[in-house]
């Protein structure tokens, strides 16, 4: 009875009703970010009762986020929670008749395999083209399809792919964007309405295409401005190449660890923090680490991260897999310098 009166209006809706709601409770998604975007589509489809979410993020809340991410608090920021785990925390309390499965990892060559198995669908809430051209090649190599979303200042975009129906990311973008051609968060800023919405588009398109029901997707590169009025939908019928590297020649660079996803540094928009990832992956004790760092400085232990308060200002912020956030710099090589100092590599 409680979970019948749960979807009762969304099962009213005739192109769902009792069958579409059966689908949705027995599919599975990956969310691949729970920034923005990745917050309002978890958020929209925990609600609908999709039966498994995996979030991925390698992130921890910040109190920069709140203006437009929706399932954290102050409390999040302040404790510095990962925002998968977070995110989960919340999400359970809106339905805890749906499994959520957290992971505090950057999708890689190395893990995206085994993160994104068993995932019906994958939808993008990155804030990286690296990351989005993995999810890609994962998409076509395995037939999963996958949707993409992106937004910056008060417009968008977002592209449903589906491996051999559509043309896949490489087709439209055979190549990511050169560094510093693109605004970002950073440079233009970020209105919270445009993520509601171009967030909202993907979690629809999901919900299309879990109930079996692709005729109904946008079947477009949409571009959405919010600020200019603006709403454009660019057909990417007949847009399939064949000499596509990934969905034409099968060619997985990147997913194959052929092709570097990203550098050994990458700064995160708008936090003066720097990522920096091992140049292979770990598996930490840092119980042990916080006992071994006690004279680098004051040191903060959680489930899920050790926090070091070193005397320049700057906090080192390490996850168990082995990548660190450095805090107070939005310089490579002095967080590179720092990880060096810390870790040794």
């Amino acid at each position: 009875m409680g979970a019948d009166a749960r979807y009762a209006r969304q099962v009213r809706y005739p192109a769902i009703g009792e069958h579409g709601q059966a689908r949705l409770l027995a599919a599975s998604v990956a969310i691949v970010g729970v920034g923005a975007l990745g917050c309002v589509t978890a958020n929209h489809l925990t609600r609908a009762g999709i039966g498994k979410l995996t979030l991925i993020d390698r992130d921890i809340v910040d109190r920069s986020n709140l203006q437009r991410q929706m399932l954290y608090d102050e409390s999040d920021a302040d404790a510095g929670m990962p925002k998968a785990i977070a995110a989960a925390n919340r999400l359970k309390a809106i339905n805890g008749d749906i499994e959520i499965y957290p992971h505090v990892a950057d999708l890689s060559s190395f893990n995206a395999e085994m993160l994104l198995a068993g995932a019906d669908l994958v939808i993008d809430g990155s804030d990286n083209f690296g990351v989005r051209y993995l999810i890609n090649e994962y998409s076509v190599k395995l037939g999963v399809p996958w949707i993409y979303g992106g937004a910056v200042g008060a417009s968008g975009m977002t592209l449903t792919v589906i491996p051999g129906s559509t043309p896949c990311l490489c087709c439209l973008f055979p190549e990511p964007p050169p560094g510093g051609t693109l605004d970002t968060c950073e440079t233009a800023g970020v209105l919270s309405p445009i993520i509601d919405t171009i967030a909202s588009v993907q979690a629809m398109e999901a919900i299309k295409l879990l109930i079996g029901q692709p005729e109904a997707l946008h079947g477009s590169l949409m571009q959405i401005d919010l600020w200019q009025h603006q709403w454009h939908s660019l057909s990417v019928d007949g847009a399939r190449k064949p000499n596509c590297p990934v969905c034409g020649l099968r060619r997985f660079d990147a997913l194959d660890g052929d092709a570097p996803l990203e550098a050994m540094t990458a700064s995160l928009c708008g936090r003066n923090t720097v990522q920096v990832t091992p140049s292979r992956q770990l598996t930490l004790d840092l119980g042990t680490l916080q006992n071994r760092l006690v004279k680098a400085g004051r040191s903060e232990l959680n489930p899920y991260s050790l926090r070091l308060h070193l005397p320049d200002g700057i906090s080192f912020l390490l996850f168990a897999d082995g990548r660190a956030l450095v805090m107070g710099t939005d310089e490579p090589m002095i967080a590179r310098r720092v990880y060096a100092d810390l870790m040794g590599e």
